[in-house]
Parts: C-alpha cells; structure tokens; sequence
C-alpha cells in the first residue's frame, strides 16, 4: 500500500513537470515571432510618410533653396530702389560730382563753339590790368555767367589739332553765342591764320601749374564803411568770397564786373575767405584797405 502510495506521487509530478514545459516552449515560441515581426501599425505609417508627407519635408527634398521665379515675383525694396534710382554720383554726373560749387563752365567737359578775335590788352569786363600778358579770351554772356567765369583757365583747340591756353578777362556781348570766345590777336593766330577770321573749336576748363599766389585788390573808393574786393590771379574759378564778421563768416555779392561789394562795410579790412569751385578754402589775413592797391598773399589753390 505503501509503495503504491510513492509511484502514484512520482508519475503526477512527472505530469506536472511535463505540462509545465509544454507551457514554456509556446510562450518562447510566441516572444520569438513577436521581436521578429514588426507591428502592423509600422507598415501603415512608412506608406503614409512616402506618399503624403508634411510640408517642411518637401520643402527640404525639392526644394532646398528658394527657386528663381521666386525671387523674380518678390524682389527686394533695396533692388529695386538700386536698379530704378542709380545713384547720382556714380557716372551720371561727374562733372559737378568733382566741382559741386562750378556754374556753366565745368572741368571734364569739352565745349564746342566758334573762336573770333580782337584787340585785346589783358583788360576787359572783369576789370584786370592791361598788361604783358595777352594770351587771353572775352567769353560770351552766357558762359560769363555774370563774372562766375572771370580768371578762369581754358585750353582752346582747332580742328587742325593745335590749341592754347588762354584766362578769360572779359566778356563778349551781343554777337557772341554760347560757347563762343573772342580771343586776343595773338591767342587766334596761335591757332590759325588771322585771315580765317572764325574758326570751330572746342574748348575745356583748366588748372595749370606753375602759377605763384593770388593777389587781393580792394576797389577805388573802398574804406571801412564801403568796399569792393578782387581776387587776381587763382588757378581755379571762384565759387565765394566771404568775410569775417559778427564772430562768423559773410558771403559777399559778385557783380557783373568781378569785384565782391560789402555795401554797409561789414568785414571790410577783416579775414577774407574765398573758395573755389572744387569747395578748397583759403584764409588772407591783414589785407588793410588801400583802394586799387595790388596785395600780393602766401597762398593758392591747389591744381586739380
């Protein structure tokens, strides 16, 4: 009874053993397709990422950077502003870009018109000596320009390739026309016979060299209370002339004959102060007021 007890003991354990590792090796079996398979959910998205994908995606993948019609329908203020309004101080006009202060007459321009001739003695509108020098030019009214082109330096060409340079002392009214210059006798047989009597030309503002310092003339019947100041002998055109006065500077009126008046004699026999067309400024002074006297100073403008 006894032994019968035992064997009936062992052969249900061993029953139980036997399930026991039947249950094991379907739940291993089980893990086993489940880490090898992915899920059905990882299929239906990978398709839908592919097919449908979100805007900044394909923006990336197609379109990396902006495309050219892009651009083209929305350009920038600034490029548009840059292409429609070149700028002023480019090649549009460099004539007054390098002389912001000149009147008609400009560097780097070539005027075209007629040269006469006449007896010239260096005198003339703009109220300059006679003198020695008679390599000079009456301009025509319009590029006198109300004595703005007194003093200056121009080289006048022919056609035939010959040219001199001449300073404008006076002005040629009437019969002149625009770009006209009535030079002397002597500047016109320099260029051609005086039996031609009227050839083209052209002609050009210049800045020569080799030139000492200008000079300051105050007018006859000039005193404290009144005057009238000349400048003589500048290499460049005069743009103003100003004077000291009430602690700062006033701008004196040109005339028609060169000189600049002080009406109620503001600044008369003070610091003068001139400026040329390329904006140089000098400062003379000790210039006392001593009608019609020439008073040589220390200084020039620079050539340009």
């Amino acid at each position: 009874m006894h032994r019968r007890w035992l064997f009936l003991s062992a052969a249900a354990v061993l029953i139980v053993a036997s399930l026991t590792a039947v249950l094991l090796t379907g739940r291993k079996s089980e893990a086993r397709d489940t880490a090898a398979t992915p899920a059905a959910s990882r299929h239906a998205s990978a398709p839908a990422a592919t097919t449908s994908p979100s805007a900044s995606a394909d923006a990336t993948a197609v379109s990396p950077r902006p495309s050219a019609k892009a651009t083209e329908r929305k350009p920038s203020a600034s490029a548009t502003t840059a292409s429609a309004k070149p700028a002023a101080t480019t090649a549009a006009q460099p004539a007054s870009g390098s002389a912001p202060l000149a009147g008609r007459i400009r560097p780097g321009v070539a005027y075209q018109g007629v040269a006469t001739f006449y007896d010239a003695d260096g005198g003339g509108a703009c109220l300059y000596d006679a003198g020695g020098d008679v390599m000079t030019g009456a301009m025509n009214t319009a590029d006198y320009e109300g004595s703005k082109a007194c003093g200056a330096y121009v080289v006048v060409s022919a056609a035939n390739g010959a040219s001199i340079t001449v300073r404008i002392t006076n002005e040629c009214p009437g019969d002149c026309a625009p770009g006209q210059i009535d030079l002397s006798a002597q500047a016109f047989a320099k260029l051609a016979a005086p039996s031609a009597g009227r050839i083209p030309i052209t002609w050009k503002l210049a800045s020569p060299s080799g030139l000492g310092p200008l000079s300051i003339r105050y007018k006859t019947g000039s005193t404290q209370y009144w005057c009238g100041i000349q400048v003589i002998g500048h290499r460049n055109p005069l743009a103003r002339l100003e004077v000291s006065s009430g602690g700062g500077w006033r701008s004196l009126k040109r005339e028609d004959y060169n000189y600049f008046l002080s009406e109620d004699g503001a600044g008369c026999g003070g610091a003068i102060r001139i400026t040329d067309i390329y904006g140089q400024q000098l400062t003379v002074n000790g210039v006392a007021v001593r009608p019609n006297v020439v008073q040589p100073t220390k200084v020039q403008f620079a050539a340009h």
